[in-house]
């Protein structure tokens, strides 16, 4: 299992990046159909083959993707993406 593990900088108010994680996780999901829901201030998601969650706290937004054996070869290529969508949305740290 491959994983992708992001630590990113914000001055959002909570609110802000849970918009901002939604905005993240929705843009995902169109893209590659996957389903996510919320529990408390961290956003799952899953699909075949991937799972992982973005953790929201004051000043960070954490985001850890695990990939299964045959999705592992796109990993610099999904990491490559959610950095840019999270640059995107929070601009520089």
């Amino acid at each position: 299992m491959s994983h992708i593990v992001i630590h990113r900088d914000h001055t959002l108010t909570l609110d802000q990046a849970r918009t901002a994680a939604e905005s993240l996780a929705d843009q995902l999901a169109e893209r590659y159909e996957i389903s996510h829901h919320w529990q408390e201030d961290s956003l799952h998601f899953e699909r075949s083959g991937v799972s992982g969650q973005i953790d929201l706290e004051p000043g960070v937004i954490r985001v850890n993707v695990r990939l299964g054996f045959l999705l592992a070869s796109l990993r610099s290529l999904l990491e490559k993406e959610i950095e840019r969508r999270l640059e995107e949305m929070l601009g520089s740290a």
